[in-house]
């Protein structure tokens, strides 16, 4: 079958070559993928990868072959699946824990937009716990996991504002439930209960002004490769705020990540979520995808269709 692999020349850069067909465990499920999404991280790892590595863990397809232990979904039906890698192929084995069904009305290009983006924006805003009338800002608000963050924040009654570093950058971003959107951190009118950061530097260290009294600070990234400068006066006023350092896959709570992603799916399918897709292609321009991703010309995820 054909898969994308890491070139390996320090570049984020892959290469379309046949490689051998999965080989499921007992409780993997055979996805034929027909839709895959990008994440910033892949970009990062396939620069420090060995040629051949093979990434991709945001997948939606067709079920062809069930887990031979009787769990997760049967032939035929239609799902969104979080394998650990190797998932920017004609088919991969996912283990039926990390496997949701989808309703015929959530495309799949749609799902595959869920797995890292979906599910850290979701798992994030529940560290805040209840959200209604709660105050959330959420930095990089344009790109992944920013545009599912405002969406699940504002149905969850929060009043949230996003930051985007342009107006285009912002665009739709009250669509989805922004009561306002700040080119700045500075530039917002805090104090807010529950921050999601994932910039870093600067914009780390303002989020440390914005944060009210007993809130929280949740840190999921640092996309700005710059390191931040904090100290205890920082917290002066704001007694009981704390930074809350996230990393999805080590989040585990519910422990299924399945579980999660039905959760997401079925939120597609009742109208209540609506995955930004900012670029569609097919997979065999992925390295054009890429390079709009690293230029941060995408708003929302960029999905590749394999046909």
């Amino acid at each position: 079958m054909k898969a994308l692999v890491n070139k390996g020349d320090g570049d984020a850069a892959v290469e379309m070559t046949e490689v051998p067909e999965p080989d499921p465990g007992p409780d993997e499920a055979l996805v034929e993928v027909r839709a895959v999404s990008v994440n910033r991280g892949e970009l990062r790892l396939l620069k420090a990868r060995p040629r051949g590595w093979r990434p991709g863990q945001d997948v939606a397809g067709v079920v062809t072959e069930p887990a031979r232990d009787g769990s997760g979904p049967v032939a035929g039906a239609r799902v969104v699946a979080w394998p650990e890698q190797a998932g920017w192929a004609q088919r991969v084995a996912v283990p039926t824990s990390h496997v949701a069904v989808l309703a015929p009305e959530v495309s799949f290009a749609e799902a595959a937009t869920l797995p890292v983006a979906g599910v850290t924006a979701l798992r994030a805003l529940r560290i805040g716990g209840d959200l209604t009338e709660r105050r959330v800002l959420i930095t990089g608000a344009s790109g992944g996991v920013g545009r599912f963050a405002v969406e699940l924040a504002a149905g969850a009654g929060a009043m949230v504002i996003g930051v985007a570093s342009d107006d285009s950058r912002a665009h739709g971003l009250e669509d989805l439930g922004a009561m306002g959107t700040v080119h700045d951190v500075d530039d917002a009118e805090g104090p807010f209960d529950l921050i999601l950061e994932s910039a870093g530097g600067r914009s780390l260290e303002a989020a440390v002004r914005q944060v009210a009294p007993g809130g929280a600070i949740v840190i999921f990234g640092n996309s700005s490769d710059t390191p931040a400068s904090i100290s205890f006066r920082d917290f002066r006023g704001r007694a009981g705020a704390k930074i809350v350092s996230f990393f999805v896959y080590e989040s585990g709570e519910p422990p299924s990540f399945g579980a999660d992603l039905q959760l997401l799916a079925d939120m597609i399918s009742a109208g209540r979520l609506h995955p930004q897709i900012g670029l569609e292609v097919g997979w065999g321009d992925a390295n054009s995808a890429f390079e709009a991703l690293a230029r941060r010309q995408v708003n929302g995820k960029a999905v590749l269709t394999i046909d």
